[in-house]
């Protein structure tokens, strides 16, 4: 493993996480790959779950400043029998299973009006199917490891959002089994809680904010958003939702399960009237 370089000039937590395996889905980019190069800073041992992605060249380059000492499985989750297969795999190469991250998803703006049921149900199964199979898969390793779970959910499961009827219900499902979850495991000693994303600066936001217009366009639509936010009017670092989850995986968060825990500038629960 190459020596690891932080990107922060003070001293950091030492948040125990050396040679600890984490399985991460959607690592390639946006907020799973902030998790990842966060968790490989730690020195954990990334396991990345991404569907076959041109990004995959960058983020080989961007993790090995960090380490040489992660995989990669190329696999689409909607393949959901296929995701046993590299968990088993993840435990015969290192004897050790210590974390989860669900974070691959989309908001696909399957709406109520234009939306079929069977529509609503593939977008279900691709936002949220993949989450409980790898957990199902991985959960006789995390009893004996006593791991931890960290889903990656969204403030559109508790504010709405007007236009994403089957991304909403996926993202409400997750936070209601980040619960079950948890008290199902807890006397395994395995957590389980949930990060809920609000406005997080990704790829996938950017392309979204370019259909606005041109660049004039774009910046005054980002502006009716960053405005809502009360804590420094601006968009969430996909670093500052990998620093979350780190924690959350880490025994420094040891007696903390079945949460959810909100990193969106006060978006969800203060008052965006704020002066």
């Amino acid at each position: 493993m190459k020596r690891r370089i932080r990107m922060d000039e003070g001293v950091p937590m030492d948040l125990h996480l050396e040679g600890k395996v984490i399985i991460i889905t959607g690592g390639f980019k946006g907020i799973g790959k902030g998790i990842t190069l966060q968790l490989a800073q730690e020195g954990a041992i990334p396991v990345v779950i991404n569907r076959p992605d041109s990004a995959l060249d960058e983020f080989k380059k961007d993790i090995e400043q960090y380490t040489t000492t992660y995989d990669v499985h190329l696999l689409d989750l909607n393949d959901t029998d296929k995701i046993a297969g590299v968990v088993e795999a993840t435990y015969k190469k290192y004897g050790h299973i210590d974390g989860i991250v669900n974070n691959a998803g989309k908001n696909d703006n399957k709406d109520l009006e234009t939306t079929t049921w069977r529509e609503f149900e593939e977008s279900l199964h691709g936002n949220l199917t993949h989450y409980y199979e790898l957990v199902h898969a991985a959960v006789p390793y995390l009893k004996e490891s006593r791991g931890s779970i960290v889903n990656i959910s969204s403030k559109t499961a508790l504010t709405g959002q007007g236009k994403t009827s089957a991304y909403a219900a996926a993202k409400g499902a997750i936070l209601g089994l980040t619960r079950e979850w948890a008290a199902a495991l807890v006397h395994d000693s395995v957590r389980v809680n949930a990060i809920v994303v609000s406005e997080c600066w990704t790829p996938l936001y950017a392309d979204w904010i370019k259909t606005f217009g041109d660049e004039a366009a774009q910046q005054a639509r980002l502006s009716v958003i960053t405005d809502k936010i009360p804590l420094e009017h601006r968009m969430t670092t996909t670093e500052e939702i990998g620093n979350e989850a780190a924690f959350l995986l880490s025994d420094r968060s040891s007696h903390t399960t079945g949460q959810w825990v909100y990193v969106d500038g006060g978006y969800v629960h203060l008052d965006r009237a704020l002066s």
